[in-house]
């Protein structure tokens, strides 16, 4: 066997600064909107302590929940669409949208479903009490059902710029909710403490894992205030993470969560072990033509999966521009499929596990966003920091930087800034529910869609 002789320091050095054209080293260090500096080279002594996340594998690769999104407001539709999920591979659903709050058309939607073997989640915004009673109707008080209740005004006041009723009063119904749910349905969670409005605003990782965060301490303590347990609140919360074609920073973001949980949990009292959910992000899709969504997509369905999350939902590639259909809905489940059954990355515990790059951006983005998070919790927390305005201009200032790059051509979005499909083939889709009206109380973080400016030029 022919020995390898590993270059030196210095000859590493000296071959890059050839290759630059003499160019400094220092060219190739990058920041991002968080400031923090991204590398040419990692090694020993600059890679950190090994970061490891805790979710297991499974022998039969089925480590995280295939969780299939489901919207509309055809009842009917809903359910033959559910079942089809269930039956082909997905391990439970999200239901989105006015369906979710109506007991009547909720109960139809779940028809056939055995909710002590599939979970079930909501998104809701504020009808999310309605919804949790909807689907408690809809489980008969069955103490199995396995639900998510997943209760989050926050993301919703955060997005209209207000609440109907003022927020105060929707935090307490919340709580009080989720307690009597928890007394019903003792293997349900209650909360989603979800950072991705500040993502699908333009905001950076560090203050989107600061939002989770923050949301998720807003969401103990109203609990707690509500006779729960700090353990049950605990055990309560989900922490929602948007995943990105980006997918080296989409994982490092769910293992970062999960130490600022540990941490979060630590100070509780209660160590609780975080359980995380996975969305795709929507400010990554493009409108115009979203074949090329697909691959972004499964971007960040890698990402969730080797992350460590503990259920991924993908949206459908044709999600930019409406609701999709049958063939998009199967897409959408089955590059999960793939990336599990055929890829097999449910058997590995953590297969970016010994990366110095990935241990030393996980440990930066968690030091980060628990400094954003420190700070929005000297300012009384989420909420009050929403309403005093002092998330909005850092979130701007990150979504600013990120649109210049495309601008500038630093960054570029495949199929809309660079290798252009001048015949777009179309893909049909339904209308999508109308976006949630701004209130106006304060500056709301509506989200973006960074393909959108450069799709309105070419039409």
């Amino acid at each position: 066997m022919t020995e390898f002789a590993v270059p030196t320091p210095l000859e590493w050095r000296e071959a890059a600064v050839k290759a630059l054209k003499e160019r400094p080293l220092e060219s190739l260090i990058h920041l991002d909107a968080d400031h923090l500096a991204t590398k040419p080279l990692y090694g020993a002594a600059n890679g950190g302590e090994p970061v490891f996340a805790p979710r297991p594998s499974d022998s039969e690769g089925r480590a995280w929940d295939v969780r299939a999104l489901n919207e509309g407001e055809d009842a009917d539709a809903l359910n033959r669409a559910i079942l089809t999920d269930l039956e082909n591979g997905a391990a439970s659903v999200l239901i989105a949208g006015p369906v979710a709050a109506d007991a009547g058309r909720l109960a139809r939607a779940l028809d056939g479903v055995a909710l002590e073997l599939a979970p079930v989640a909501l998104d809701a915004g504020f009808d999310g009490v309605k919804a949790a009673e909807a689907l408690s109707a809809a489980a008969k008080g069955s103490p199995r059902a396995k639900l998510a209740f997943h209760l989050d005004p926050i993301s919703a006041y955060a997005e209209a710029g207000g609440a109907p009723g003022g927020v105060a009063a929707i935090m307490g119904e919340t709580a009080k909710a989720a307690a009597t749910h928890a007394a019903t349905y003792p293997e349900a969670t209650l909360f989603m403490a979800s950072g991705r409005v500040a993502h699908e605003a333009g905001g950076s990782i560090a203050q989107e894992l600061a939002f989770a965060a923050s949301s998720a301490v807003a969401y103990v303590k109203a609990a707690v205030e509500a006779d729960l347990s700090v353990e049950a609140a605990l055990k309560g919360v989900v922490l929602g993470v948007a995943v990105d074609q980006a997918y080296f920073d989409s994982l490092v973001k769910n293992r970062a969560l999960r130490l600022i949980w540990a941490s979060l949990s630590k100070a509780f009292g209660v160590e609780v072990q975080a359980k995380i959910e996975a969305r795709s992000s929507r400010r990554m899709l493009s409108a115009r033509d979203p074949w090329p969504n697909m691959l972004r997509l499964t971007a960040a369905g890698f990402a969730g999966a080797v992350g460590g999350a503990d259920a991924v939902v993908l949206d459908s590639f044709t999600r930019a521009a409406g609701l999709p259909d049958d063939f998009a809905r199967r897409q959408a489940r089955n590059t999960q499929l793939i990336l599990m059954e055929e890829s097999n990355l449910g058997r590995v515990d953590d297969p970016a596990s010994g990366s110095w790059y990935l241990d030393a951006r996980t440990r930066e983005l968690a030091e980060a966003a628990w400094a954003e998070f420190q700070l929005y919790e000297a300012e009384g927390g989420v909420i009050a920091c929403l309403e005093g305005g002092v998330i909005q201009p850092r979130i701007a200032r990150a979504r600013d930087m990120a649109e210049k790059a495309y601008r500038d051509g630093a960054a570029q979005i495949v199929g809309v800034t660079k290798f252009v499909d001048p015949d777009v083939r179309p893909a049909p889709v339904t209308p999508a529910p109308a976006a949630p009206a701004v209130i106006g109380a304060f500056e709301a973080l509506s989200p973006v869609r960074f393909a959108a400016a450069f799709e309105e030029a070419v039409q």
